[in-house]
């Protein structure tokens, strides 16, 4: 990899459209994959970007529908629900010796990508930020931050060093993690009890927090029991914090996707969680309930 990086990103939506007009106004070369009516319209528009931290701009970016030529890293950035799709348009014999870069939820991912693409170029990530596409090539950047925890077994170092240089230049505060499994799982602890519930009760944060408090704490503990188990991180309390410095109207991206009559991520965050907890004889009952529940009210999911 030299100083400017060719980069392919899956699914230009609120996060891959973020990060690949950030790379594209950095230098880099961006070749963003997706269905031909959003390809046509990143060609000849670029993408348009609202974000107080970083700006509002436009950049230039290639488009397709099918990775057709090697590059240095390929992020993948769409829902797990339309992940198996999406990755017919990155063959393995194109991708060749670039990076995989998952942005997913979920800690499974990383084993079935690297049955399918080369096991020591597949590099997980976890974003934090609030990021939505609202029109194709359209993002709005919502949140004051946007940071990247960038990881990978066995990944060469110098790989991961490379890409994350070139997005924290792009703007995105970026680390390499040594610990895959405890990256992992600390944005799962995180995401499953808020995605769950707010998505069961149909309600934001501030009410799930309040009115649903004991529901919350039994699953942020169930949680981070299974956790532990599967050798990530165990703080029940301080995920309790964090949801409590949290706006009240906060919403998950699953409540979102519920109330707009979208598939849910329900088997890659609850059923992840349930199957680890059987795994490793971990007591789940309260998840067990609510991904249940889910599971008969979204059958869509």
């Amino acid at each position: 990899m030299g100083n400017e990086l060719t980069v392919a990103v899956l699914g230009p939506g609120g996060v891959g459209g973020l990060l690949a007009a950030l790379l594209s106004r950095a230098g880099h070369r961006v070749i963003c994959l997706s269905g031909e009516e959003t390809a046509r319209t990143l060609r000849t528009e670029g993408i348009r970007v609202r974000s107080t931290p970083f700006g509002d701009f436009t950049a230039p970016v290639e488009a397709d529908t099918q990775l057709r030529e090697p590059v240095d890293a390929c992020l993948v950035t769409v829902k797990h629900t339309a992940l198996d799709a999406a990755l017919a348009r990155v063959p393995a014999t194109a991708l060749a010796d670039g990076l995989l870069v998952p942005f997913l939820n979920g800690v499974e991912h990383p084993a079935a990508l690297r049955a399918r693409y080369r096991p020591d170029r597949v590099a997980p990530a976890v974003i934090r930020v609030e990021s939505t596409r609202v029109a194709p090539g359209v993002i709005e950047h919502g949140s004051p931050f946007a940071e990247i925890d960038l990881t990978g077994t066995a990944v060469p170092r110098p790989r991961l060093g490379t890409l994350t240089e070139a997005l924290t230049a792009a703007g995105p505060a970026t680390r390499v993690q040594d610990d895959e499994t405890a990256t992992l799982w600390a944005k799962m602890s995180f995401l499953a009890p808020f995605a769950l519930l707010t998505t069961h009760h149909s309600l934001p944060l501030g009410e799930i927090r309040t009115r649903h408090r004991d529901e919350l704490t039994a699953l942020v503990e169930e949680t981070a029991a299974i956790s532990r188990a599967c050798g990530g991180p165990a703080d029940p309390a301080q995920s309790l914090a964090r949801y409590d410095a949290f706006p009240p109207r906060t919403k998950s991206s699953m409540q979102r996707d519920a109330e707009a009559g979208r598939p849910l991520e329900l088997d890659a965050i609850g059923g992840a969680l349930l199957r680890a907890a059987e795994r490793h004889g971990v007591s789940a009952p309260v998840t067990a309930r609510v991904v249940g529940d889910l599971e008969r009210e979204h059958t869509f999911a």
